[in-house]
């Protein structure tokens, strides 16, 4: 796998939660997670339960879209990140490992969840908009082939 640039690490590290972009049945749907990330799998962290919208879209259609967005006014300060990926659920030994890196970020969950499911979401294109850099500069990340 490709390494995610450390700029584009650095912004995902220090954000807690992104928007989510799901679709079925020719409607487009959205809501906002709270995310852990484990850098080393490149993968998104979070929970819901199974009745959301957002999740029933994902079981049948698990392509899905988002973004991570520090709000300001302030045009040269805007960052954000726009990614595309694929929604899983985590099972077994991964279910450990998502518990571990969601619950280290969010302790103060942990007596809620305890048949929440958790979702994985990998990620194959990222791109970061930093207005820091200059205006409109973007740093892309992609595992897919033709970008």
């Amino acid at each position: 796998m490709k390494a995610v640039d450390k700029q584009i690490l650095s912004f995902i590290r220090k954000h807690h939660i992104l928007t989510l972009a799901t679709s079925g049945d020719n409607k487009p749907y959205c809501c906002t997670c709270f995310y852990a990330y484990i850098a080393e799998k490149n993968l998104f962290i979070f929970t819901s339960e199974y009745d959301t919208q957002h999740i029933r879209l994902a079981l049948k259609q698990p392509a899905v879209a988002g973004n991570i967005a520090l709000e300001t006014r302030i045009v040269g300060k805007i960052r954000g990140i726009q990614f595309t990926g694929k929604i899983t659920e985590m099972k077994d030994n991964d279910l450990t490992e998502a518990r571990k890196a969601y619950l280290r970020k969010f302790p103060y969950v942990r007596p809620f969840l305890k048949d929440t499911p958790f979702w994985g979401l990998t990620p194959d294109f990222i791109k970061l908009t930093d207005n820091r850099l200059g205006f409109g500069t973007k740093l892309i990340w992609s595992s897919l082939e033709n970008l």
